[in-house]
């Protein structure tokens, strides 16, 4: 597995150095769906000949940012360990007697699970979307590093350095805020401590990683403050962040909506898109409560979804895990439909984009109705898997094939 993982990462260096030194990787740094102001390098370049001139780059609005083969890696060692647990509790859970005889085909076999870590890696680094981003110099890819790093840190244990990488994630966008409760989640979970309220030791682990991940946030923002010598990044990364001032178009739903919205609704509507994100945190919590691991697929596509303004970078980190639930293939409902909406969406953005800016043909209602539909298509591919992943877990409680009283096939309806 060694070897494989090393010629995959030697075949995406050879594409990304291709790309780098053809005249594609000029056109690519400046396409939208690629880079945003968060995250374009042209912004980091500028903010730092700003710091060599002796002037803050966050004084303007120029610079608002705090690597793909370190992502990969994060990400196959952590799905070698997340398929590791597994099997033991699935090995564990049979012995038990727990599953009922007709699920057994839903289990999960060690021949099928061997090589899911590198299919994982290789859906990383093969993705057309990953490729895009780092031949753009997005720093978006730094980004997905350091949350692969902490996925990684929290599968394996480490309350500390787990809290430590969750920091420097939110301290670089906020949204990875809400991976704090499937990570606190999966710790209490592998130390065998009950989600109880009532339970001394629950409330003890959690206030010590509350700890660990506050304190890590204070301590980078000190080191900022330290290294800067005022309190500009703070306005200027999370207020950029929270504000959306900049419209640039991009592959999200803040851009368009609020270049129409009347300023006295701003403050309102900048409030109830915002909210989206963090919003699903608690119900998906709750329901989830003994799937960490998918709960952090799960809230990693809600943010790429609706941050204010996310990339193909960082659609392309959430649909690297999807080899990971190869399991859930058969219950999955509109997978064709979806595959076909994100791939003409994205064949599309770049020909609507032409067609708006460059021959003047349409306008940029034609381009957000293509976002808008790539948006669908990711809700729609997201909500499926929560399906089929929801529907397994039934069938692996009350067997395959179910029953009505009276005798008749029953149907499963998600509620």
């Amino acid at each position: 597995m060694a070897a494989s993982l090393t010629f995959l990462l030697i075949v995406a260096v050879s594409i990304r150095a291709v790309l780098f030194r053809s005249s594609l990787a000029e056109i690519i740094s400046e396409r939208v769906e690629v880079v945003s102001p968060l995250n374009a390098w042209k912004r980091v370049v500028e903010g730092l000949a700003l710091l060599d001139l002796g002037v803050s780059p966050y004084s303007g609005d120029v610079f608002h940012e705090i690597a793909d083969g370190i992502t990969a890696v994060a990400l196959y060692l952590s799905i070698q360990t997340y398929n590791k647990n597994v099997f033991r509790k699935q090995k564990y859970a049979l012995e038990s007697d727990r599953y009922p005889l007709d699920s057994h085909e839903l289990l999960r076999s060690p021949k099928e699970m061997f090589y899911i870590p590198l299919k994982v890696a290789m859906f990383y680094l093969l993705n057309p979307f990953t490729i895009l981003s780092c031949v753009a110099k997005s720093t978006c890819g730094l980004n997905n590093a350091i949350i692969a790093v902490f996925i990684l840190c929290t599968l394996k244990g480490s309350a500390l350095l787990s809290g430590i990488f969750l920091a420097l994630a939110t301290t670089q966008s906020i949204y990875p805020l809400t991976l704090f409760a499937p990570a606190l989640l999966f710790l209490l979970q592998r130390l065998y401590i009950p989600v109880n309220l009532w339970r001394s030791s629950f409330w003890f682990f959690t206030s010590q990683y509350v700890f660990m991940y506050v304190g890590s946030v204070v301590v980078i923002t000190g080191l900022s403050f330290f290294l800067l010598g005022s309190w500009d990044f703070i306005p200027s990364v999370y207020g950029f962040i929270l504000s959306v001032p900049d419209l640039t178009p991009n592959i999200g739903l803040f851009w368009y909506f609020f270049a129409e919205m009347f300023e006295h609704f701003r403050v309102f509507f900048i409030c109830v898109f915002q909210i989206n994100v963090f919003f699903y945190t608690i119900p998906l919590s709750i329901k989830l409560k003994e799937h960490p691991v998918f709960l952090i697929f799960m809230q990693i596509a809600i943010i790429s979804i609706f941050k204010s303004y996310p990339t193909v970078g960082d659609v392309a980190l959430y649909m690297a895990f999807l080899p990971a639930w190869s399991h859930l293939y058969r219950f999955l409902r509109n997978i064709f439909l979806v595959s076909c909406v994100l791939l003409v969406c994205s064949a599309l953005f770049p020909v609507l984009w032409h067609l708006w800016i460059y021959a003047g043909s349409a306008n940029s209602n034609f381009y957000y109705a293509i976002t808008l539909l790539f948006n669908v298509g990711q809700i729609l591919l997201v909500s499926d898997y929560f399906y089929a992943y929801l529907r397994r877990e039934h069938h692996l409680t009350h067997g395959l094939y179910l029953k009505k009283k009276d005798g008749t096939e029953a149907t499963l309806v998600l509620k």
